[in-house]
């Protein structure tokens, strides 16, 4: 693929607006985390927090019209990463005592699932 193909140029914003969600969530998490807030609320907060901003960032992205349609097929794979997110953080609480290692493994993870399902699912 070209370098400056128009999907390259998608996905490279795609990926910039999953950082700065990544950034508010992993930061969002590791401040409850410092409060004495339990991992997987803690965990879930940081992943709520960035919800709604993912979609208006997706929605630009994806060059689609924000629908009741979209938006539930948006939350369908959020219902996923949400749960590849918890699974990996609960694993690395229980064998490293280290939830913030599970919720940074799962960042490329639930992002190449949350582009390839955008891409052929949610914003079609």
């Amino acid at each position: 693929m070209r370098r400056g193909s128009p999907r390259w140029r998608e996905f490279a914003v795609f990926v910039a607006g999953g950082t700065l969600c990544a950034l508010v969530d992993v930061g969002l998490m590791q401040l409850l985390l410092s409060a004495g807030v339990h991992y997987s609320l803690a965990a879930s907060a940081g992943f709520g927090t960035g919800l709604l901003l993912n979609f208006a960032i997706q929605s630009r992205i994806f060059k689609t019209r924000a629908s009741a349609g979209t938006f539930a097929r948006f939350l369908c794979v959020i219902a996923i990463n949400y749960g590849l997110m918890l699974a990996c953080v609960a694993l690395a609480a229980h064998l490293f005592d280290h939830p913030l290692a599970g919720k940074l493994l799962s960042l490329p993870v639930t992002s190449i699932n949350g582009y390839l399902l955008g891409k052929r699912w949610v914003y079609r």
